[in-house]
Formats: structure tokens, C-alpha cells, sequence
């Protein structure tokens, strides 16, 4: 799914490299609105923080946080460059609030903020995140429960804004779902 990424430079949208209440964050959500739509063969997009000073919760709260809640399911929004202790705390507070995670990647090293996975679906979650994509299948043969609570685990993940899917044609001509990873 990599191939359907694209990068977005926060600063880039921004005014000054302060983000700074609602007033500023709902001017550059707009901005960033137009920049997605305008790329719908896009699917996953990196969010970098290069030049971004600062950023106040209610900043956070109405510009990415609220742009991965729009899209939910449908578009994947994760941080590639966030290692600012004191900018990351904002974004996590915005999307805690809103109840939205959003992936961070370090490296190779993947973070949750906002929300995490409930405790019954986490084993399936940590499972996606070592590999671009993935079926229910795949991940119950690995662990030994059946498909259907495979499948389920999968479908609350993406519900709930972990993961991404595409339906895809079964080897028994039916539909079946792969789920990918937001990265």
C-alpha cells in the first residue's frame, strides 16, 4: 500500500510554525481537506512535523486528529518525525479526546497515540503492524481461533481506526477483506 502514500509537510499549511487554537487549526484543517481530496488515488499519507514549533491541544484537536476522524476507514494518517516530548503530548491529549488513534512511526518502531486497540484485539493489531497487509485467514492459522473471531478482531480494528481494508475476491469466490497497516 506504500505505493498509494503521500506526504504531508504540517508546516507547509500552516501560517507561522506555531499551531495555535481552534480559529488557526480549523483554517489549515480546510487546507489539508482540499490537499486529500485532491489526491483520491492517495490512500495513506505520512504527516511530518519538520518546522512545526509548537502545537496547542486545540490545535491538534482540529487539524490532523480531526482530518483522521473524517477519514476514517477510508484514508490512513500517521506521524513520521514526531519526537518532540511536548509536541507528541498535544497530539495525543487531541486525539484521546476524540477518541481517534493515530499511528507514529519511529524507524521501525510503530506507536499508538489517542486510543489503543481493546485488550482482546491487540494480539490481532500487533500482528498487522509487522506486515503491510494481511488476511483473518492468515492471522488464525497463526494462532489457532477460528476465522470467524479472526475476522471479527480485524473488523473492529478497522472500525475503530487502526487499520485500513480493501475487499478483495476469495480463493472460494467470495469476498474477503485485507487489512492493512497505516504506514
Amino acid at each position: 500500500m506504500n505505493e498509494n502514500s503521500k506526504t504531508i509537510i504540517l508546516r507547509d499549511f500552516m501560517d507561522s510554525p506555531d499551531g495555535w487554537g481552534r480559529d488557526q487549526g480549523r483554517k489549515v484543517y480546510q487546507r489539508l481537506i482540499d490537499f486529500v481530496e485532491s489526491r483520491p488515488g492517495n490512500l495513506i499519507f505520512k504527516i511530518s512535523t519538520e518546522g512545526v514549533r509548537r502545537v496547542d491541544i486545540s490545535f491538534a484537536s482540529e487539524t490532523i486528529v480531526e482530518l483522521c476522524r473524517r477519514f476514517r476507514g477510508k484514508k490512513g494518517f500517521y506521524f513520521s518525525d514526531l519526537s518532540d516530548q511536548d509536541i507528541l503530548e498535544n497530539w495525543d491529549a487531541a486525539a484521546s479526546r476524540k477518541e481517534q488513534p493515530i499511528m507514529v512511526w519511529e524507524g521501525k518502531n510503530p506507536k499508538v497515540i489517542g486510543i489503543s486497540p481493546k485488550q482482546g484485539s491487540l494480539e490481532a493489531f500487533n500482528y498487522a503492524l509487522q506486515r503491510e497487509r494481511t488476511r483473518a485467514a492468515e492471522f488464525a492459522a497463526s494462532t489457532d481461533i477460528p476465522i470467524a473471531n479472526a475476522s471479527m478482531k480485524f473488523k473492529q480494528l478497522w472500525d475503530q481506526g487502526f487499520l485500513l481494508r480493501r475487499e478483495d475476491i476469495a480463493e472460494s469466490g467470495g469476498v474477503e477483506f485485507i487489512y492493512y497497516r497505516i504506514r
